[in-house]
């Protein structure tokens, strides 16, 4: 491996970190899920993160107000924690939405540029 892999690697690694929050929010805002739903979803996705990346965004998420719980009976195992969104946190999608549709477009602006 070459310097300029790893270096690749990293970028790529902090982009994901920079928009996993938005992810977890897009997941929540369908329906109300369990941790290893999130995962589940976020890997199905190409997203990789494992349970020592989500426990903590799902907690600071919480105590931003964005995310609330409920312990619900699990048919299997003892009951399970299921994250949804607040109102606060679909308002915060909402800003993260226009966010990303900027951004998209700011980066395709660039890339077509014909400079």
């Amino acid at each position: 491996m070459n310097i300029r892999n790893i270096e690749l690697d990293t970028v790529k690694t902090q982009m994901r970190r920079g928009i996993l929050e938005y992810c977890i929010l897009l997941i929540l805002s369908r329906e109300d899920a369990y941790a290893p739903q999130i995962l589940g979803e976020l890997k199905s996705s190409d997203m990789i993160v494992v349970e020592g990346t989500l426990y903590p965004l799902l907690a600071r998420l919480k105590n931003q107000g964005l995310l609330s719980y409920r312990w619900q009976e699990s048919p299997q195992g003892p009951p399970r924690k299921y994250y949804g969104l607040t109102d606060l946190g679909h308002e915060a999608l909402q800003a993260l939405d226009r966010s990303w549709d900027e951004m998209v477009d700011q980066i395709n602006a660039i890339r077509n540029s014909k400079n």
